[in-house]
């Protein structure tokens, strides 16, 4: 089979390295090229070939007809394969990163393209900058990589043998990496530090270490909404004299990082596939931190064990300015829902506000930076209220503190290692392959339930929804 794939870039990041990995699953006998809108900076397993205008409408800004583009792409795959291709696979094609994209695709397809559309990130989950209002292709097969957007692109209207489940295959560390002695003990949270990655609750359990660690968070963010916010945190920490340290993975590799330290946290509110609760077992490393079942139920039916982990981080509300933050929140909810066109009354919204402060608490992931950086100052000060937040949250009393560490650690490192080897991916990707090839499918999305899926006003976090603040502010 001849496999063609697109993707608006090749730079280092999270779906070029899954773009290998398919490409490192395809038989000998098959032929594979790339198409990409900016060329990598490194080598890379297979021919590329450079379409300008498939790049972020930031980075190409000429004008195009997407037919012709479409066009182009037919005639590169022909002359690179000597004929047509069997799939063509798109990547994260939904997110409007490249303005023209959909229109581009709906062309290939007029012209005979056999496409797989793979969603990795949904602009529908906290993305609303790019959010397409066009519809997406219909009548083409889709893949998604958890089995959460597999149940609501189901309920959004596609057919179950037009969609696939392309769960990602976690890569053994390369060689065992001794652990490097370190001066002072460190919990590692390996993270590119973007706004829904919770740094503040990372940051917020340091007051909590029992033995004088430091958290170290590996990367900053790329995008200028989520710099701004990282800007606030590392000045927050330097004012407050806490013991975290920033940027660590600049000067050390991830492999190193990860075995050198005492354990693995996670503080996410939001995941795409989740790798950061799979691949710290492979170090042999305890992971810990907060849980998003829809995610890991993926993982745990696959027998890895997170019955550690913990769902929420409560907070008296009357910790919180409440009025400032209802207000605030209130407005977040009306301004999200109207960018995606989504009708919402005052009662739901009321609603939801209740339920998400019932009992006098609220989850410390709801809350944005400004609000959870007063928390911290005033826990760092005040040794009844740490002790007031151990009462509600008993697992702050015992940081990477589980039973049977040693059985824990050593069973999820197996149960990874079976399930998300990279000779089961191949088979799966082989059997997806061959079902788009050779079955036609008539389907589409429906646009309004896909939103409704996602915006769950219980789960509304300021973290993922709001703008981020401005540094001044501190």
């Amino acid at each position: 089979m001849n496999i063609a794939f697109i993707h608006y870039h090749l730079e280092t990041g999270g779906v070029t390295t899954v773009l290998k990995q398919q490409l490192d699953a395809l038989p000998g006998r098959w032929q594979a090229l790339v198409l990409t809108g900016r060329l990598p900076q490194t080598p890379f397993p297979a021919p590329v070939i450079h379409i300008p205008q498939l790049a972020y409408s930031s980075q190409y800004t000429g004008q195009f007809d997407p037919d012709d583009v479409a066009q182009s792409i037919l005639d590169a795959i022909h002359t690179g394969f000597s004929g047509p291709c069997d799939v063509l696979h798109v990547h994260n094609p939904t997110l409007a990163k490249n303005n023209q994209f959909l229109k581009i695709l709906k062309s290939l397809q007029r012209k005979g393209a056999n496409l797989l559309l793979q969603i990795h990130d949904f602009a529908e989950d906290g993305r609303p900058q790019a959010y397409f209002t066009e519809a997406y292709p219909a009548d083409c097969h889709y893949g998604v990589i958890n089995g959460r957007d597999y149940e609501i692109l189901l309920q959004a209207g596609l057919k179950s043998r037009g969609l696939h489940l392309l769960a990602n295959t976690v890569a053994q560390p390369r060689a065992t990496v001794p652990r490097k002695c370190l001066a002072k003990p460190m919990i590692l949270y390996p993270v590119r530090a973007i706004r829904r990655k919770n740094i503040g609750e990372a940051i917020l359990w340091s007051l909590f270490f029992k033995n004088a660690e430091t958290l170290s968070i590996t990367l900053p963010p790329n995008s200028a909404a989520d710099i701004r916010s990282y800007g606030t945190w590392k000045a927050f920490v330097k004012d407050q004299h806490l013991k975290v340290e920033f940027d660590r993975g600049l000067t050390v590799d991830f492999e190193t990082n990860v075995s050198s330290a005492e354990s693995v946290m996670t503080t996410s509110i939001t995941e795409g596939f989740g790798f950061s609760f799979l691949e710290p077992w492979l170090f042999g490393k305890l992971l810990w931190g907060r849980k998003l079942p829809d995610i890991c139920h993926d993982f745990e039916k696959k027998g890895v064990k997170l019955h550690h982990l913990y769902p929420r981080l409560l907070v008296p509300v009357d910790w919180i300015d409440l009025s400032q933050f209802h207000a605030t929140w209130s407005r977040c909810v009306r301004h999200v829902c109207g960018l995606f066109r989504h009708r919402v009354d005052d009662t739901h919204i009321r609603a939801a506000f209740d339920a998400c402060t019932q009992d006098g608490r609220i989850d410390f992931g709801l809350l944005d930076e400004g609000a959870q950086q007063n928390l911290i100052a005033d826990l760092s000060g005040s040794r009844p209220k740490r002790e007031k937040m151990i009462q509600l949250n008993p697992f702050l009393a015992g940081p990477a503190d589980v039973s049977d560490k040693t059985g824990l650690i050593r069973h999820n490192r197996e149960a990874v290692a079976r399930n998300y080897d990279p000779k089961g991916y191949a088979q799966r990707l082989h059997k997806v392959y061959t079902r788009v090839a050779r079955s036609p499918i008539r389907q589409s999305i429906d646009k309004k339930i896909l939103v409704s899926a996602f915006i769950d006003l219980e789960k509304f976090s300021l973290l993922k929804w709001s703008d981020p603040p401005l540094p001044q502010s501190l």
